[in-house]
């Protein structure tokens, strides 16, 4: 798939190098081109030089075939900025910014961007937001069979009962992020904008999983 970086300081860097030895095609933006250095040699995707908001930027960097976009720059503004740009100008649905003030975090999880603060930050855990596909667990049992895992569910979703979400996936869905708190679904719970869903899945339909919550509901009324 392809995935899009705003941003080619040390974590953006990192994550890139890790899409790129994933097999991924990965595009990074910077407005300094001697950032890209940090890639190496081996770096085999697209380094575009601007601002990772604008878009004729974002158009080089084929934000139009991405699959999601990462905004990891210095600046809090510029990442929800990109981000927000990505989501409501170009339709990529997984989008993730990083940011420095976690006093935010709570005001972008609103706007349904997923954010990762500047204490907690790792590679992985940037990899787990952007990769639409991904899932990878955030918990599996010691034995490895079960797996929570956050669902990157359709838009189409949005405003429909989280039981029918579960019967179509085929998923039990353990808890929901709402505004940044946590909830347990019943069977009156509606999925709404911005909800992040963590569902239990059997670690071999990983997979499987993913591809049927990527599926519109109109696609399988």
């Amino acid at each position: 798939m392809h995935i899009v970086i705003m941003g080619c300081g040390r974590v953006g860097s990192a994550v890139a190098r890790q899409l790129n030895a994933m097999g991924h095609s990965v595009a990074v933006i910077d407005r300094d081109p001697a950032s890209f250095r940090r890639l190496g040699a081996d770096f085999r995707g697209q380094q575009v030089t601007g601002m990772g908001f604008d878009r004729d930027t974002l158009i080089a960097a084929r934000i139009q075939e991405a699959h999601g976009f990462a905004a990891v720059s210095s600046g809090d503004n510029s990442n929800i900025i990109a981000a927000r740009v990505a989501r409501e100008q170009f339709g990529v649905d997984t989008v993730v910014a990083r940011i420095y003030d976690p006093k935010r975090a709570q005001v972008y999880e609103r706007l349904g961007i997923p954010t990762v603060a500047t204490v907690p930050w790792t590679t992985d855990r940037l990899l787990r937001a952007v990769l639409p596909q991904g899932l990878i667990s955030e918990w599996r049992d010691p034995s490895g069979t079960v797996a929570i895992v956050n669902l990157p569910y359709h838009r189409d979703w949005i405003g429909r009962p989280l039981p029918e979400l579960e019967g179509v996936v085929g998923v039990h869905v353990a808890f929901v992020v709402r505004f940044g708190n946590g909830l347990l679904p019943t069977p009156e719970t509606v999925i709404q904008d911005g909800d992040l869903v963590y569902a239990s899945v059997l670690a071999p339909t990983v997979a499987a999983v993913a591809e049927r919550a990527a599926v519109s509901p109109v696609d399988v009324d």
